[in-house]
């Protein structure tokens, strides 16, 4: 239950009864400007390749992590691990203080 203006109201867990639209099951990629359904192979190699390129042109200084206290400790142990690992990266920042 959660409070709404003092009243008590049951809350929604039919997400697409909100009008929600239902998520992707299939990546895209920009081809010619257009969004196109891909491979999760060729999406995977695109997005690697990007971070791959922005990390030899600027540096790997250029990439930041927000992590968020609300995550799991796991997740953001993957997260830091990550951008600390493959990209390189000590530019991390958490809402712990909050």
């Amino acid at each position: 239950m959660v409070r709404a203006e003092g009243r008590q109201r049951q809350r929604r867990t039919d997400r697409f009864a909100s009008g929600f639209k239902p998520r992707l099951t299939t990546p895209l990629v920009r081809v010619d400007g257009e969004l196109r359904p891909a491979t999760w192979e060729v999406a995977l190699e695109r997005a690697a390749s990007g971070f791959a390129h922005t990390r030899d042109t600027y540096g790997p200084e250029a990439f930041g992590l927000f992590s968020c206290s609300k995550a799991t400790n796991e997740m953001n142990y993957a997260s830091q691990r990550f951008i600390r690992t493959a990209i390189g990266s000590n530019n991390i920042d958490s809402c712990n203080r909050t």
